[in-house]
């Protein structure tokens, strides 16, 4: 088959339209909804920030933040490093957190209770956590 000048500037059009669409999104400033975030909670009176990565636990915060419905206790594995909490000596393990309807007590507290190992176990569930903030991730 041979395609005439016509037919190979349309192919050619359509060849480099997807790279022309992602240079000018790369430079446009939207955010990719998908990219690391640092959430921001709040626990009764005291607030710990962590990493999320996970594109589906990226959009159940997005989620909680604009006030809609989903499941909002963060439930993560404690590692003992800052991490972006800074303010303590700890972190979730942003490759081992989630978002749940209902956690086990022994993992609920505030976040100065994992600090002091009240909350002594591997997993913390602050069960009045709340989303306050979102920012990128450094």
């Amino acid at each position: 088959m041979t395609l005439r000048p016509l037919g190979r500037a349309v192919l050619l059009i359509a060849a480099l339209a997807p790279l022309t669409v992602a240079a000018c999104n790369a430079g446009s400033g939207s955010p990719d909804p998908d990219a690391p975030i640092v959430v921001t909670f709040e626990v009764v009176d005291e607030r710990f920030k962590e990493l999320l990565t996970d594109p589906a636990d990226i959009a159940i915060a997005r989620r909680l933040l604009a006030g809609e419905d989903a499941p909002s206790i963060p439930n993560g594995r404690i590692i003992r490093e800052t991490g972006v909490n800074a303010g303590y000596g700890w972190s979730l393990d942003p490759n081992d957190i989630e978002f749940a309807d209902v956690t086990v007590e022994e993992c609920d507290g505030l976040p100065s209770d994992v600090e002091t190992a009240v909350v002594a176990g591997d997993r913390y569930c602050p069960w009045a956590a709340t989303v306050i903030g979102i920012d990128p991730a450094p």
